[in-house]
């Protein structure tokens, strides 16, 4: 069977010195459609502010995106994060006072370009963890009603899971009904205090996932390549793309998402995995092709 490639294209943690990095819905959505040229089946999209380049939630800007890849005549399965909007920064006076750089708002805001634009899917995390100096929080609570919008859309959800809790989490919501089973599990590894980009880690989190899900695996930085590779061995989908590496090899920055794309397909095939078509990615997850 042919195996799913998905291109992150931005991203919305802080660009650091790499112009590759599209920032405006005119560049996201080129690099989107570029990607998929490429071989990817599935384009992973954040947004950003047009003149800051900081992580936005404006539906504007997601709706731009997605009228130019649609309208380009593109068919790559459209993934829009949920993940924006669950950032806490403890105040220095009073940590219970959200301090500078807190980002926190209510599932119905986080989900409103679900309900809106119908993308093909979106991104779902189930962590609550620490990046840096900020808090990432995703109650149970907020994930189902996340879930909600998203199955009353006729949106596939995508679990984006960084540690073995968030798998367990996942799990015992499945098993309350509160998001779809068996689910499509998308594993983070190489975050700081999160899965570790290793071989051991993935193999006993991908024997945690409930029996018949599909799921795909990506690591950051130096280790995207890596755990591909190790992704594909274990059975799983993959991912690449400039929200989780800047770099082709070491000290090569990429151009585009595309280069990115272009090195994964010649790894996939070296392993004999042929990277899914658009179509082929909608049969593997149970998704038809909005006409829209």
């Amino acid at each position: 069977m042919a195996t799913i490639l998905t291109c992150a294209v931005t991203g919305g943690a802080p660009i650091q010195n790499n112009p590759a990095v599209p920032i405006t819905p005119e560049q996201i959505a080129a690099q989107a459609i570029d990607a998929a040229k490429a071989g990817a089946a599935v384009a992973h999209i954040h947004v950003r502010d047009p003149k800051t380049g900081r992580s936005s939630m404006e539906l504007d800007l997601y709706r731009e995106v997605v009228e130019r890849i649609r309208d380009s005549g593109s068919d790559v399965v459209i993934n829009l994060t949920t993940g924006t909007g669950a950032q806490f920064v403890p105040g220095a006076e009073d940590p219970k006072v959200a301090g500078p750089g807190t980002e926190y708002v209510t599932p119905a805001i986080r989900a409103q370009h679900i309900a809106t634009l119908k993308p093909d899917m979106c991104s779902l995390d189930f962590c609550t963890m620490w990046f840096r100096t900020r808090a990432f929080i995703n109650s149970p609570a907020h994930i189902a009603e996340i879930a909600r919008t998203a199955s009353e859309a006729g949106v596939l959800t995508e679990f984006e899971c960084f540690d073995t809790g968030d798998v367990n989490l996942a799990k015992q919501m499945m098993s309350e009904g509160l998001v779809s089973s068996p689910g499509f599990f998308q594993l983070v590894m190489g975050v700081n205090y999160g899965f570790a980009a290793t071989t051991e880690t993935m193999l006993y989190v991908r024997n945690l996932l409930p029996l018949g899900a599909k799921w795909a695996a990506f690591g950051i930085g130096a280790m995207a390549y890596p755990m591909l590779a190790q992704s594909l061995l274990l059975g799983g989908h993959v991912r690449v793309g400039l929200e989780d590496n800047y770099y082709l090899e070491k000290g090569v920055k990429a151009p585009h998402n595309a280069a990115l794309v272009e090195k994964a397909v010649r790894i996939m095939r070296s392993l004999g995995h042929e990277p899914a078509t658009p179509a082929e990615a909608r049969q593997i997850l149970g998704i038809a092709r909005r006409n829209i």
